[in-house]
């Protein structure tokens, strides 16, 4: 079965390892520095620099239409013959709405309040960025179900890492 993985920076090695990932998305801000991981090869690797900002803020890359459109791309690229890891700095805001998105996007036929539910089941952290969930239901055409499915599960527990986890395509 298809499956999303999620984890912040820390904790990507052991997450790859651990998942079995052929590919990753790596969301970090514009002045990160970040090699692909060895594992991966470089058509199964995508690094989208982008702040956790809903707001534009000095000094900070602030989510658009391209930073969505290549998360969007890259999750229909992926073969899901192995899983996809998603990972920002803490695991808990940028990769959660990009998981979001994406499985959004893979799963249409899918009820985005159930997509969320399932999201918070998977991560009692999770705090999907609002302005990239946003962006996703825009792209998508969803009218604001993403949107109002992210809202419905309200912000996820304070942290400052979140834990590592997965959600199923199916």
């Amino acid at each position: 079965m298809p499956r999303i993985h999620v984890c912040s920076l820390a904790r990507l090695p052991e997450t790859l390892a651990s998942s079995g990932a052929s590919h990753v998305l790596t969301l970090l801000g514009n002045r990160a520095k970040m090699e692909r991981p060895a594992a991966i090869r470089p058509d199964r690797y995508e690094a989208v620099l982008v702040s956790d900002v809903v707001a534009a803020q000095e000094g900070h890359v602030l989510p658009a239409e391209e930073h969505v459109a290549r998360i969007l791309a890259f999750a229909r690229a992926w073969d899901r013959e192995k899983p996809l890891l998603i990972h920002c700095y803490a695991g808990v805001s940028r990769s959660t709405a990009a998981a979001y998105i994406a499985a959004c996007a893979l799963m249409p036929e899918r009820d985005e309040g159930e997509m969320a539910r399932v999201l918070r089941a998977a991560s009692p952290t999770a705090t999907p960025n609002r302005l990239f969930v946003e962006i996703g239901d825009g792209l998508l055409g969803r009218r604001g179900r993403m949107v109002a499915g992210i809202a419905a599960i309200g912000r996820g527990e304070d942290c400052f890492e979140g834990t590592p986890f997965h959600i199923p395509l199916d």
